[in-house]
């Protein structure tokens, strides 16, 4: 009562502005912003992480659609590996023979078969031919899906990869004619000629894998 008339005193302001609660009534508290402020941080957050990962993805594409198509790329490596058999069995004797390899005037030019292994995909990973077996089976897919094409075009596969395997296999032997005993430049010679049959062979069959597939050589 005293407060009411002495509102003046500066107790008495608190004490009318700011009454004191009962026991039964729980005490006013200021509500905590906090765990709203949270929530926005992480809606924020998780906005700003999906814009950058949909920003990586449209500007790798691109990228990605340079890349010309696997069955593109394995077309043109039978074509080429094909090209240059024909090319080898066409300079035969130019290809398989080396001179002046050594310092000694009277060795003169030889018989080698390097050249055999090179041109069949044994001595390179970036020639066309290498594992050129496992680049067929995946143009099987390509090939016209009527019995007698796919069992012609298996028949390459099969005779190409028996083929490849024993014309490198000859010019191998070859290269060490001379170290054997009994052997020299004879034997050398002998079976690069060999050789040269089964790569006959292997240039049949991609001819014959080019032709089921539409290409042209």
């Amino acid at each position: 009562f005293m407060c009411m008339i002495l509102l003046s005193t500066p107790s008495c302001v608190y004490s009318w502005a700011s009454p004191i609660p009962s026991r039964g009534t729980p005490a006013i508290r200021d509500v905590d912003k906090k765990p709203r402020d949270n929530k926005i941080d992480r809606r924020y957050l998780l906005g700003q992480a999906i814009a950058t990962a949909t920003a990586a993805i449209f500007t790798a594409e691109p990228a990605m659609a340079k890349k010309p198509p696997k069955d593109l790329s394995d077309k043109e490596k039978i074509v080429e590996g094909y090209r240059r058999l024909d090319y080898l069995l066409q300079n035969w004797e130019k290809e398989t023979t080396v001179c002046n390899r050594s310092d000694n005037p009277y060795i003169g030019c030889e018989r080698t078969p390097e050249k055999v292994m090179e041109y069949l995909g044994y001595k390179s990973m970036n020639d066309p031919l290498f594992r050129a077996d496992k680049t067929l089976i995946r143009l099987q897919s390509l090939v016209p899906n009527d019995p007698e094409s796919q069992a012609e075009y298996q028949d390459a596969i099969d005779t190409f990869m028996e083929k490849a395997e024993e014309g490198n296999g000859m010019a191998f032997i070859s290269s060490w004619g001379e170290a054997n005993p009994g052997g020299g430049k004879d034997r050398v010679a002998l079976f690069i000629e060999r050789s040269k049959r089964d790569v006959i062979d292997v240039r049949n069959t991609l001819a014959t894998a080019i032709r089921l597939l539409g290409l042209e050589a």
